[in-house]
């Protein structure tokens, strides 16, 4: 089965403006996702980025890097992903989303052989999971279906279609290791705050190519939890945030089989 690696990016955002251009330690912040993405070699890594001229530069990086790209929908990311799945032929991807900085290859290996083990449609992060290093693994095939059944162009939150109806195989993904819990440490860039506590991590690393293993960094900082109040608190923010725009929009053909569920 051939499988990929999504990297879903765009560069405005409204709460940290050009964010995915933000410098870290002399890259932009989406190159430094692109050297990380690179390290799980089991998978084909794609940029998933919009057709808007703004987003030039997050392809041209990805050129630079030597990383296949695909340019699709701004609002429809679940559209965005079909046509990069179609394009390359992918029966599953795992997403890496364009602003958790320290999404971790071993977790995303796990979610590749879990999605081979079990021949699930979706797998989630537990609950409890570093919120950032870990986001879904999902089959085509369900993505295919689920844009046959949305009756909608604002997929940003896209989970509920995979969760809620009933009509696919759904995991969570089996971290036993318990380095990767915490319900303190944010690791998601979207506020302020959340740029100054990766700087800090990647300035003590000196990690110029993102390579330091998600664990070692847990490590540090359980031992150094002034580094994880400087964004902690945004994490409430950020749920309600998620809450308020995530919503199930059916067409009527498939809303009378949601029924039945």
């Amino acid at each position: 089965m051939k499988k990929g690696i999504f990297i879903t990016v765009r560069t405005d955002s409204s709460r940290l403006p050009n964010k995915a251009l933000a410098p870290i330690l002399g890259r932009p912040e989406i190159e430094m996702i692109m050297l990380r993405a690179r390290q799980v070699k089991e998978a084909e890594v794609v940029v998933c980025t919009t057709e808007r001229p703004v987003d030039n530069g997050i392809a041209a990086l990805a050129e630079k890097n030597g990383i296949k790209y695909f340019r699709g929908s701004l609002e429809d990311k679940l559209l965005r992903w079909k046509g990069a799945a179609e394009k390359f032929n992918l029966d599953y991807f795992v997403t890496f989303d364009g602003d958790d900085l320290f999404c971790d290859p071993e977790l995303i290996r796990l979610g590749i052989e879990q999605m081979e083990k079990y021949g699930c449609d979706f797998i989630k992060a537990p609950k409890g999971l570093i919120c950032g290093s870990f986001t879904y693994a999902i089959k085509t095939s369900a993505l295919k279906k689920v844009c046959e059944i949305k009756d909608t162009g604002d997929t940003e939150m896209m989970w509920v279609y995979f969760e809620d109806t009933g009509l696919f195989k759904v995991r969570e993904l089996e971290v036993e290791d318990r380095v990767f819990y915490s319900d303190e440490i944010r690791m998601t860039l979207d506020y302020p705050e959340d740029l100054e506590f990766f700087t800090r991590i990647f300035e003590h690393f000196n990690c110029v190519n993102n390579d330091t293993p998600l664990r070692e960094i847990v490590i540090w900082l359980n031992k150094h939890p002034e580094i994880i109040k400087i964004n902690s608190f945004r994490q409430q923010d950020f749920l309600a945030n998620q809450k308020r725009k995530t919503k199930l929009v059916l067409k009527n053909s498939a809303k009378r089989v949601f029924k039945r569920f």
